[in-house]
């Protein structure tokens, strides 16, 4: 995924001898505008400061290049693209399912509640579900006495967003972290 980012970077700012404009605004690396110049003339002035010349825009009459570090602008876009996609991944979180039986083993429902009690201090919701198979329907009370000793094993750390709902052949509760 970082290589296909770095290939187009590359791509969008054409740098130094990379430019194909004759003429254009240059803007000085304090952000000083020194006005319009030969491609040449932008050129000497971005190596006698040790930086590139970056063609920032194209389009239009008059193509924009500014004189600066190119790897320092492109670390520090790279670096807030990292921050944007953090953050976006902040704000989607999953909801986990853990699929319980009416006859869960204790071993078993330990394991399931360790397991959600990590993904809830992450900060996803719980899905908690009951599939009841043939005679199991004629005892939902059963199926719903394991999801709220579910629920009441990771109090804690949880509230209770959705009771235990029967839909079909399956009872299921969602479970929210604690704020």
């Amino acid at each position: 995924m970082e290589v296909q980012i770095n290939t187009n970077m590359n791509k969008d700012l054409p740098i130094n001898e990379q430019i194909k404009a004759e003429s254009m605004m240059v803007i000085g690396p304090n952000g000083e505008q020194m006005g319009q110049k030969k491609l040449e003339d932008a050129l000497t002035l971005a190596r006698y400061a040790g930086l590139d010349l970056v063609l920032m825009n194209d389009n239009g009459n008059m193509a924009v290049a500014k004189i600066m570090d190119y790897n320092k602008y492109r670390y520090e876009r790279q670096k807030k693209l990292k921050e944007q996609q953090k953050k976006q991944r902040e704000t989607n979180k999953e909801v986990k399912e853990y699929r319980l039986s009416t006859t869960i083993d204790v071993h078993d429902f330990d394991t399931r509640v360790r397991n959600a009690k990590d993904y809830l201090v992450k900060g996803h919701r719980i899905k908690a579900f009951i599939r009841f198979k043939g005679r199991q329907m004629a005892r939902p009370e059963l199926g719903k006495d394991v999801l709220l000793r579910f629920a009441g094993a990771l109090e804690e750390v949880s509230n209770i967003e959705a009771q235990p709902k029967l839909e079909g052949r399956q009872m299921f509760m969602l479970l929210a972290p604690k704020k």
